[in-house]
């Protein structure tokens, strides 16, 4: 029995003394991979950049206090490299899976280099000559640079491309440079797993691309969700809510293109302004909720009033998603909006039957419109004064008056010439329809 303990605890002892080495190579907290990738006659060329430190599983060759051993590394490195890069990343021609790389040179970087601020300066970095082996360098300092090569049908195919390196560390910044041959350059830069990315997207790509984004920006934003249920609960007749969410949709649409388009002012403190006046937008419906909610034609134009405010918030969200569009700014940002208004279909889809039921068996319709609006308002305040604070941390200078802020002053100006415009006509035609309407309704009131 005492044999039997003792050699449990040896065989512990021996665990945790393999393991050590494992738990000492932490995953790191930042990682930025930086890549190139450029399409020449049949071959796909993708140059690589990533820290040494997040390939992990890889007892790299040390010398001393812990430098990288370059005279013995070069093998390491290629390993390392096969692992991490040429299984990993995945590359389509067309609708086709590329297959694995050839990996046709590694090269040990130090931070400092620059190498990579080009494709040519970084090739010629990668086939050119190695750091010299008396270099005293930490191995966890150092920078992997691979260059791999595809073999293709074509340089003028459709490219798309997976990195999969997301899993090198917690938070993974990836920027990748697309190159064809036309001379074109398309830039991207995003955070952890973006999926497959099309390179140069046709226009239905892009489209269906922001389409999602819409559908699931609205279901995940929760000041828009509470919006909208501000909305919904005094409304519940889809007809008069296909009015007011219209007006919402067509109010962001404005702002957001405008804002896509560099229209926007790109002032430290607009983003948080925005923010707060959404805030404050929730806490107003709730309130009016309470209070007693005003008629169709009078929330719709509050509606717009608020869906202003509302399309810069989205155009915060869109700003990284945009490079995803390729050459089709204007039919990713139609496409955009088109998926925020099947999320908003969906929400309403769910939360009227739900408030519906709700007020026929659980409480009284009146009640329950105070006591969820009172919920809402309560969120909305809290929300409304924390990002109060955080505005007011944002010095407000006053624009310079010049020859720029007059176009730009211009341009707004008609801007809102034409919203006030369509606001008009919009009312004036739903006012015609109510008076040659042989049952006028009456103002749908909570209290009523």
């Amino acid at each position: 029995m005492r044999f039997g303990s003792a050699r449990l605890a040896s065989l512990l002892l021996l665990g945790v003394t393999i393991a050590i080495p494992s738990i000492a190579h932490d995953i790191p907290n930042d990682v930025t991979v930086q890549m190139f990738l450029r399409p020449s006659g049949d071959k796909l060329d993708l140059l690589v950049r990533v820290p040494v430190k997040s390939m992990r599983d890889i007892d790299f060759p040390k010398l001393g206090p812990g430098y990288l051993d370059l005279a013995r590394a070069d093998q390491f490195l290629r390993d390392a490299a096969t692992v991490w890069l040429v299984r990993a990343i995945e590359v389509d021609e067309g609708n086709s899976r590329l297959p694995l790389p050839r990996l046709l040179a590694v090269r040990p970087s130090l931070e400092s280099d620059r190498s990579f601020a080009s494709y040519e300066t970084a090739l010629a970095h990668i086939t050119g000559s190695r750091l010299p082996e008396s270099t005293q360098v930490a191995w966890d300092q150092v920078m992997l640079d691979a260059w791999l090569e595809y073999p293709i049908h074509s340089d003028s195919s459709e490219f798309s491309i997976r990195p999969n390196v997301d899993t090198l560390g917690v938070r993974v910044i990836t920027v990748l440079r697309f190159l064809p041959p036309d001379g074109a350059i398309r830039a991207f830069e995003f955070e952890g797993d973006e999926g497959l990315i099309q390179l140069d997207p046709r226009w239905y790509q892009a489209s269906f691309r922001f389409v999602r984004a819409g559908f699931l920006h609205i279901l995940d934003g929760t000041d828009h969700l509470l919006f909208l249920l501000c909305l919904v609960i005094p409304f519940r007749k889809f007809r008069q809510l296909l009015l007011i969410v219209t007006s919402f949709t067509v109010a962001h649409s404005f702002t957001l293109i405008a804002s896509a388009y560099g229209l926007g002012p790109d002032a430290l403190w607009f983003p948080p302004l925005i923010e707060t006046l959404i805030a404050m937008s929730i806490l107003y419906m709730a309130l009016e909720n309470i209070v007693g909610a005003s008629s169709v034609g009078r929330r719709w134009m509050v509606t717009f009033a608020f869906g202003l405010v509302h399309g810069f918030g989205f155009s915060f969200a869109l700003r990284q998603t945009l490079q995803f569009a390729g050459s089709h700014l204007l039919t990713s940002l139609v496409s955009f909006n088109l998926g925020v208004e099947l999320g908003q279909m969906l929400v309403l889809a769910v939360c009227i039957p739900l408030l519906d039921l709700l007020f026929r068996y659980v409480v009284a319709e009146r009640m329950g419109t105070i006591i969820l609006s009172a919920l809402v308002a309560h969120t909305a305040w809290h929300w409304m004064m924390d990002r109060w604070g955080v505005l007011r941390q944002f010095p407000v200078k006053l624009p310079v008056l010049d020859m720029s802020f007059g176009a730009a002053a211009m341009r707004w100006a008609m801007v809102l010439v034409a919203l006030a415009g369509l606001v008009w006509l919009v009312s004036l035609a739903l006012r015609n329809r109510l008076e040659r309407s042989p049952n006028k309704p009456e103002p749908a009131n909570v209290g009523d």
